[in-house]
């Protein structure tokens, strides 16, 4: 059975609209990594943000979560099938998984029950990638609001899981041959808007709305928009951590 907790249902329409996208380049690694392409797990696919970046490198995407509200808003292209299923029971063959990647969720996983659901699924040879990302990084006085938010206003609301995003997945266990990875960051170039459309979208701010009634990124707005200034849209920047590794060493 699965510890499923659900802390996106409730916005997942607007995390599909305001979450930012992986870069090419990534996908382009892990698929030159893989040693085959016939399909790749997507687990905890959330609205599908990888899932479609991946589907042009494998021939199969399967791409799961276990929440319906987050599958009923997940969209692409015909080589994707979209399937609610919890982290731990995939529904998959045995050994059919040529890649399993995990973005922004292992830290919700019951991960004894987990990995030996990528042992059951992942071939002799497949490969596994999680990886999260943190803060972005925008200007000194913007990343210094956002960080006031983050850890002050709604601090107390953050799910105790979220220690594992802060220290970049090095905290979690990870019982694989771990192979070494290049750098790579987020990038996206969004207004003011989009922005505190973001920042509604974390957990904690759903939280927070939930308990006290009103909506967090209100009380930040005005500030906000005065730091962003004039500027139509500024360049906004996610490093990504990373782990990666195969069952045996090949």
């Amino acid at each position: 059975m699965t510890d499923f907790k659900d802390h996106f249902s409730k916005q997942s329409s607007s995390y599909g609209r305001f979450r930012p996208g992986y870069p090419d380049a990534f996908f382009q690694f892990l698929s030159d990594q893989a040693g085959a392409h016939d399909l790749v797990w997507d687990c905890a696919t959330g609205t599908g943000q990888a899932a479609r970046s991946l589907c042009p490198f494998f021939d199969q995407v399967v791409a799961t979560d276990a929440s319906y509200e987050q599958i009923k808003n997940a969209h692409g292209p015909a080589n994707i099938l979209f399937r609610q299923a919890p982290a731990e029971q995939s529904g998959l063959k045995d050994q059919s998984v040529d890649l399993i990647n995990v973005a922004q969720a292992l830290h919700w996983f019951n991960h004894d029950e987990f990995y030996k659901e990528v042992r059951r699924v992942l071939k002799p040879d497949g490969l596994i990638c999680v990886y999260c990302y943190e803060l972005m990084r925008i200007s000194p006085e913007i990343d210094a609001l956002i960080l006031k938010f983050y850890d002050g206003l709604i601090g107390p609301y953050w799910p105790k899981e979220r220690y594992h995003i802060e220290q970049g997945y090095q905290s979690l266990p990870f019982p694989f041959v771990e192979r070494a990875v290049p750098d790579f960051e987020m990038a996206e170039d969004w207004t003011c808007e989009q922005l505190l459309g973001y920042l509604g979208t974390w957990s904690a701010t759903q939280r927070y709305k939930d308990d006290l009634g009103h909506d967090a990124v209100a009380l930040i707005e005005g500030e906000m928009r005065s730091l962003w200034g004039s500027v139509k849209a500024r360049k906004i920047i996610w490093p990504l951590s990373i782990r990666m590794g195969r069952l045996r060493r090949v």
